[in-house]
């Protein structure tokens, strides 16, 4: 692979900024990018545990700090 990226050596902080460049890469073209039917099933399940109050949900901004916490 060109560029080969030596992950031990980055931080857990640099690791975070080159998943989100990655993800913001691949969101740039949706349509080359295709889900397995296993996504749609736990979307659905995860659609249902909304609707009956088993789940909820949070911001992205809320959920990363509060993944970064459980790293300390």
């Amino acid at each position: 692979m060109p560029g080969d990226i030596h992950l031990d050596r980055l931080s857990v902080a640099e690791k975070v900024q080159l998943l989100e460049r990655v993800c913001d890469s691949l969101c740039s073209q949706p349509a080359d990018v295709t889900s397995p039917d296993w996504h749609r099933e736990v979307l659905q399940a995860r659609g249902r545990r909304l609707a009956d109050g088993r789940a909820t949900v949070a911001d992205w901004t809320d959920a990363k700090v509060r993944l970064q916490q459980l790293g300390q």
